[in-house]
């Protein structure tokens, strides 16, 4: 699936303005990463018809999620909470995605024949090579590790650390894949069209 709508752009501060492509950065905030992944699973993971995403409210402010998924034909038939955006989306498919602006249950969790899948996501700017930039895509690819880490082991359960798609975090993948791996979590990396690769352990 491609989309043309997940990346936000912004002037840069004055000090990163020659580190970007057009003097403008292009965000992919960590809720475009949360629904790019949902849209992936629901459609590679066969039989999967529903999957749920836990923003926290920091996320609602970056990222439009109730516009993005009418966008996509997902319409909210059973809002939840106190925010605008939260509730569940349905479309005419007969997929639904629920956003619920809670934490600490993973941000994109989705189950499926008595296999479930969790993702942990980090967004960044997917343009710069300004050095402290970079630095916190490496970052936010470490820290969705480190948080996979901290989730419980469990029989059926698939483990993800989603980024940002950029070539530092490619690199940084690469070498992460293979450890990652043997403690059961696998890297995915999203570009800004919410196109995802897996990485795959070299040998």
């Amino acid at each position: 699936m491609m989309f043309d709508d997940l990346v936000t752009h912004r002037e840069p501060p004055p000090n990163r303005i020659s580190s970007c492509e057009g003097g403008v950065e292009h965000h992919l905030s960590e809720g475009a990463v949360m629904v790019a992944f949902a849209m992936h699973l629901l459609g590679t993971v066969p039989g999967l018809k529903h999957v749920a995403i836990h923003p926290d409210g920091e996320h609602g402010k970056q990222f439009d999620f109730r516009g993005w998924l009418e966008r996509q034909g997902f319409i909210l038939t059973a809002p939840m909470g106190s925010t605008a955006y939260g509730g569940t989306y349905s479309s005419t498919s007969g997929q639904t995605v629920l956003v619920n602006p809670k934490s600490g249950r993973g941000d994109v969790v989705a189950d499926v024949d008595g296999q479930s899948f969790v993702a942990e996501c980090k967004g960044g700017v997917i343009n710069t090579r300004h050095p402290g930039q970079q630095s916190r895509l490496r970052q936010g690819l470490c820290e969705t590790v480190g948080l996979s880490l901290a989730s419980p082991i469990t029989e059926g359960r698939r483990q993800f650390a989603v980024v940002p798609h950029t070539k530092a975090t490619e690199t940084l993948a690469l070498r992460m894949a293979a450890r990652a791996g043997e403690a059961g979590i696998e890297i995915a990396l999203v570009d800004g069209h919410g196109a995802v690769i897996h990485i795959v352990p070299q040998p």
